[in-house]
């Protein structure tokens, strides 16, 4: 499995028992999605993605899982694989319809602004600052867009596109 067709699930933070269960802080909104699974890729080094198995896997306290993997049975195998990362394969994502959609899937698309028409391509969501915010390439030109609800007009995943409407002067600033 390769990294780019998985999406990040959380990474280990702590052991949790001496019979090598650990605790994953997971990146969710909804982390009881997840609390029956029965194996994870775990991100070892050298950018390999290893399968590892789930005997049991709990949710503790918020945004917490509580996992007891086949091949970790005690606290040395868990001091090997804290810190690591773990994966699920794309096809565990929910669908989502709407205007709603995960930042990987719109990479790619063409962005039309209701005034401008076409201003370029996404070439990635920049996810950390407080606000979400666009990165468009038009001819080699960054544009930003905040990613809002008053901006995002429509996500159309039959034609590849999303449709904004920026404020006045905002593709300007980068294009002149």
């Amino acid at each position: 499995m390769r990294k780019e067709d998985c999406f990040y699930l959380g990474k280990i933070v702590s052991k949790y028992s001496y019979k090598g269960e650990v605790l994953v802080k997971i990146d969710t909104d909804e982390p009881d999605l997840y609390e029956n699974m029965e194996s994870v890729f775990v991100l070892m080094k050298g950018n390999n993605l290893v399968p590892f198995f789930i005997d049991r896997c709990r949710l503790h306290k918020s945004n917490l899982l509580r996992i007891d993997f086949e091949e970790v049975k005690d606290e040395a195998a868990a001091d090997r694989i804290m810190r690591h990362e773990l994966y699920l394969p794309l096809s565990f994502l929910p669908k989502l319809e709407g205007n709603k959609f995960y930042f990987h899937e719109i990479i790619g698309f063409t962005v039309l602004d209701f005034e401008l028409g076409n201003i370029g391509t996404i070439t990635g969501v920049n996810d950390t600052t407080s606000q979400a915010i666009l990165v468009i390439d038009n001819k080699g030109k960054e544009i930003l867009v905040p990613l809002t609800d008053e901006i995002l007009t429509e996500v159309d995943r039959k034609n590849k596109t999303v449709k904004v409407t920026t404020p006045d002067g905002l593709v300007d600033l980068y294009l002149s």
